[in-house]
């Protein structure tokens, strides 16, 4: 026995070995050929391209934008008062008076702001408005610097505010622990300091008498360590998994919410990179296909997958090189790294996809094109929401933002924004492997049909149907990921109807579309038995796989309307009705992958009515149950 298991040891290494050595052998090939065309003209536009981030990324990990530096040109003397406010803004170039150069009919000059040597103020020309107002902004600023230095702090700033927010809680105690049906929970808890050392409340608005300043900022005092809370602790920041919002201070005018638009520009920065490594990418697989080059590939001794990985590897590795580049210019660490991985893996197994179902260079372009906008779209919008929501965590792109800002990340986020990707990625790999052979690459069929192509391949049997239901939940979870994070802000009455029917017709789309593929290939007998046998098969995988996105409650997300619409209510601590919402799901994704299987056994048409009737049944339930529950 322990000859024969050396034997297999054995061969299993040498098996592995040839494995890697044809997966190596085809990337350098794949780096040689992509290297041998790229000319001049691309050589130019990829160089342009890295000096541009890295002229965006030093800029603003630095020094800012610098965008506004020297925009308006302003008339002063050097002994006005406002002098000293034009030099010290970088918005401003200054010169005399007596350099001031106006037209005939006084309507443009060579300045967009002029001082008099009265003093008084005026704009000239189409941009003195907007200067004027840029220059109103500067003797704000200006005096707040001025006054940040003076020795009596309380002489300086009278009035100062302390901000802490507090957790939506409509239905809970104020912070005296009496009852209140008002908003007021949703709102900071404000509160000021006067002169005297004293304790007083204001509403925030900056208009108390006796302020002597506007719109400036507490450098020395008034500060707060973020601990602070009511007895019954229901004062909290709000969170993004561990990284929380700092609580502001300083006068009513100087605090704005919290956005993070710095290190978003930054993280931003590990995006626009791949949308150009990808079309490099797509170019490659269709030429595979175009020119027939696959051919001597497909009859090598290299398998698909062997194959598929080594023209994959190089781009994949490129964009590792670009994120690690980008990671050290901006001062990231390894977290900024180790979340740009998914979205590099998302966004090349999307154009693998892509470009095995393209028919033409055209059509390849609007794919790759379509896939830029939107895995660009879901990355960056709910990374704005960092400091705001815990929707943001649905993006990596979020976890490249806290890294910048020097906050912490727990294992189980950084698995709930990457684990999605991840398992999005490997499962766009599966279904474009499955067309990856002669009779799928290098004929033209409709997109359409080769979907039902990719999914008819991966249908060996009836378990395959359950196996399938469960690969497909990512894709759900990212979709209705992403209804939820572009319809939280849209007012309840428009978001809760879209997202109860969305959700809903998401998961009754990746119930059924591969047995409708099974049927329309002719993989399963077109019978009522067989339907309802593969419609309860599918409902029980689906039913499996769903159970592994109750880890949205672990984010905070059934605490937003839509959240619960979309996901269902918060787990309850009553273990009947636990039990219940555990197992009434199952009967419902049985019953409606059963009328989706029926209609699909019958066509095309029938498949679509069928599917509708299990959307707006399963629409119907998740209305029901958020109203028992509730």
């Amino acid at each position: 026995m322990s000859d024969e298991r050396e034997r297999d040891t054995r061969s299993g290494a040498a098996r592995l070995r040839g494995v890697l050595a044809r997966t190596t052998r085809i990337a350098r090939w794949e780096v040689f050929r992509s290297t041998g065309t790229v000319d001049r003209k691309t050589a130019l536009v990829l160089v342009g391209l890295l000096l541009t981030v890295g002229i965006v990324g030093i800029s603003v990990a630095d020094e800012g934008l610098g965008l506004e530096d020297e925009l308006y040109v302003m008339a002063v003397d050097e002994d006005s008062q406002y002098h000293d406010v034009a030099v010290e803004s970088d918005s401003f170039r200054v010169i005399g008076l007596e350099d001031l150069e106006i037209t005939d009919d006084g309507e443009d000059a060579n300045a967009d702001v002029v001082v008099t040597q009265r003093g008084q103020i005026g704009h000239v020309g189409p941009n003195g408005a907007v200067a004027y107002d840029a220059f109103r902004d500067a003797v704000k600023e200006y005096n707040e610097r001025r006054l940040s230095q003076e020795a009596n702090q309380t002489a300086a700033y009278p009035v100062l505010v302390d901000l802490e927010y507090r957790d939506r809680d409509l239905g809970g105690a104020t912070a005296d622990g009496s009852g209140t049906d008002t908003d007021e929970s949703e709102t900071g808890d404000d509160s000021t300091t006067d002169g005297n050392g004293g304790s007083e409340t204001t509403d925030g608005t900056g208009d108390d008498s006796g302020t002597g300043t506007e719109d400036s900022s507490d450098d020395d005092g008034g500060t707060t360590d973020g601990t602070s809370g009511t007895g019954d602790g229901s004062l909290q920041v709000p969170d993004v998994g561990s990284g929380a919002v700092e609580d502001a201070s300083g006068t009513p005018g100087s605090i704005s919410p919290p956005f993070p638009f710095q290190s978003l520009l930054l993280a931003f920065l590990f995006v626009v990179p791949m949308n150009f490594v990808i079309q490099a990418y797509g170019s490659t697989i269709m030429d595979e296909r175009i020119k027939r080059r696959g051919e001597l590939l497909l009859v090598s001794p290299a398998s698909s997958r062997e194959i598929v990985a080594g023209k994959t590897l190089p781009y994949l590795a490129a964009l590792v090189a670009i994120a690690v580049a980008i990671t050290v210019a901006v001062g990231g660490g390894p977290l900024s790294v180790a979340a740009a991985i998914p979205i590099a893996l998302l966004f090349l197994a999307a154009t693998f996809v892509g470009a095995m179902l393209a028919r033409s260079y055209k059509e390849l372009t609007f794919v790759t094109v379509t896939i830029s906008v939107f895995l660009t779209t879901y990355t960056f919008i709910p990374a704005v929401f960092t400091d705001v929501t815990p929707i943001a965590l649905i993006s990596p792109l979020t976890l490249i933002v806290m890294d910048l800002q020097g906050e912490t990340v727990r294992l189980g986020e950084y698995l709930f924004s990457t684990g999605p990707f991840l398992a999005s990625a490997g499962i766009c790999f599966l279904l474009g492997l499955g067309v990856y052979r002669e009779e799928d690459m290098f004929a033209q069929k409709a997109i359409p049909v080769k979907v039902i192509d990719a999914l008819a391949s991966r249908l060996h049997g009836y378990r395959s149907v359950p196996i399938l239901s469960m690969l497909f939940i990512p894709f759900v979870f990212t979709a209705q990921l992403l209804a939820v994070a572009l319809l939280f802000a849209v007012p309840e009455t428009f978001a809760l109807p879209m997202i109860f029917v969305l959700a809903a017709a998401i998961e009754e789309f990746a119930k059924s579309i591969h047995v409708y593929a099974g049927f329309a290939r002719s993989k399963f007998e077109s019978s009522l038995r067989i339907a309802v046998l593969l419609g309860v098969l599918s409902g029980v995988g689906f039913f499996v796989g769903e159970k592994l996105t109750h880890v949205a409650q672990f984010v905070g997300l059934p605490e937003l309307t839509v959240g619960v619409a979309a996901f269902g209510p918060a787990l309850s601590s009553d273990p009947l009705l636990l039990l219940a919402l555990f197992f009434a799901p199952l009967v419902l994704h049985v019953v409606t992958a059963v009328i989706s299987a029926l209609g699909a056994s019958r066509g095309q048409n029938a498949y679509a009515v069928a599917f509708v009737i299990a959307t707006l049944v399963h629409a119907a339930y998740n209305l029901g149950v958020i109203a028992l529950v509730a």
